[in-house]
């Protein structure tokens, strides 16, 4: 059996690698390893571990629909806590993702001031976002941890996928922003974006979020 170090490892950007039969106890150590500050994410579920590094196409659609969901989230009056990329996990349930973005909205209170996430009390995130470009989402890690809402978005597309029972559904409609058409309106200014720049893109959406909720 041949035995390498994660230092011997590399993984360009935009490529992926997986470990198979990694134990609770690896990935703790392996996301020690890795540190907090880094350009790669992970994602584990029953002891299978993908490291992914992003790409740039991949970084500027996280950015500006983060962006768009901060923007959403104000003109609504909405409170939140934004956690990024932050690492969740269970032993119990043997699933660890770090979503591309993350919103507290409904329990933001909860997480007031917190630097640790810790899910055996903590609630999870009521929205994570995820960009397909290089791999596709961990979704059994997602629900194993519960989270409620994820928006996938690949290829210029938005998908919502909302957590019922076990399983996720997809929907026209987000369970954050039920009276908003966000499959249409995320397309709609990312695309912007692209053409006459960020900045503008997003006063243009922040103008289209006041009409649509007159």
């Amino acid at each position: 059996m041949v035995t390498l170090q994660l230092k011997q490892i590399r993984v360009p950007p935009g490529q992926r690698v997986l470990l198979e039969d990694i134990s609770w106890q690896e990935f703790e150590a392996i996301l020690n390893e890795l540190g907090e500050h880094r350009s790669s994410r992970v994602a584990y579920r029953q002891g299978t571990l993908e490291i992914m590094v992003p790409l740039p196409e991949h970084e500027r659609a996280k950015v500006i629909i983060g962006d768009l969901v901060k923007i959403l989230l104000d003109e609504l009056d909405l409170n939140w806590e934004s956690f990024g990329s932050t690492t969740f996990k269970r032993e119990d349930m043997t699933a660890g993702v770090e979503p591309d973005d993350c919103f507290y909205i409904k329990n933001y209170k909860l997480m007031i001031g917190t630097d640790r996430i810790n899910l055996n009390v903590d609630p999870p995130p009521d929205l994570a976002i995820e960009i397909d470009v290089t791999s596709q989402t961990k979704i059994s890690a997602y629900q194993a941890l519960r989270v409620p809402e994820i928006w996938r978005y690949e290829n210029g597309n938005l998908e919502i996928n909302l957590l019922q029972g076990e399983q996720y559904i997809k929907s026209q409609t987000s369970l954050t922003f039920p009276n908003f058409p966000i499959i249409e309106g995320i397309y709609r200014f990312v695309q912007m974006s692209r053409t006459i720049g960020t900045t503008p893109a997003l006063r243009e959406f922040r103008k289209w979020v006041r009409e649509v909720k007159k």
